[in-house]
C-alpha cells in the first residue's frame, strides 16, 4: 500500500454533499437514559441534553458510509470531537441533525497509511434554530 492512495472515488464523490436531516424527537425518558447512562445525577439534565448528548444524535446515514467505506485500512478512531453550544436541546425539542463529509487527508503514520475524515455537523430545532454545530475527525488506520 506504499505510495498508494486508499482514498477512493466513492468518499471523493461524499465531499462537501449534504446527508439528512435525520430527525430526534426529544423526550424526557431519552434524555434520563443518557443521564443513566453517563452516571451523572444533575436533575437538570432530565429537562435537557447533557453537553454529551448530541452525541446520542448522530448522522447515522454519513458514518455508516465513512465506517463501512471498502478500503484496505479497517481499525477507525474518534480523532476529536468539537461542540459549538449555541441553545440547549430541551425534551419536547424535534432535532434535525444534518451533516457533510469536508476533507479527506491521507498521510503516512508510524502504523502505516493513515486516513483522516473531517466531517462537520448541524443540529437544528423544530422552530429553525441551529443549536449545536459539531465538527469530528475519525481516522482510519
Amino acid at each position: 500500500m506504499a505510495g498508494e492512495s486508499v482514498i477512493t472515488e466513492e468518499l471523493n464523490k461524499l465531499l462537501n454533499v449534504e446527508f439528512g436531516p435525520e430527525v430526534y424527537d426529544i423526550e424526557k425518558g431519552m434524555l434520563r437514559r443518557f443521564a443513566e447512562a453517563i452516571d451523572d445525577p444533575d436533575p437538570r439534565w432530565l429537562q435537557e441534553g447533557s453537553p454529551t448528548f448530541a452525541c446520542a444524535i448522530v448522522p447515522k446515514e454519513l458514518l455508516h458510509i465513512l465506517f463501512n467505506a471498502e478500503m484496505p485500512l479497517k481499525r477507525l478512531l474518534n480523532g476529536s470531537s468539537e461542540l459549538e453550544y449555541l441553545k440547549p436541546i430541551k425534551a419536547g425539542d424535534v432535532i434535525s441533525v444534518t451533516a457533510k463529509l469536508t476533507r479527506l487527508r491521507q498521510v503516512k503514520g508510524a502504523e502505516g497509511t493513515t486516513l483522516f475524515m473531517f466531517t462537520e455537523m448541524t443540529y437544528t430545532n423544530q422552530n429553525g434554530e441551529v443549536v449545536i454545530k459539531g465538527k469530528n475527525t475519525y481516522i482510519k488506520y
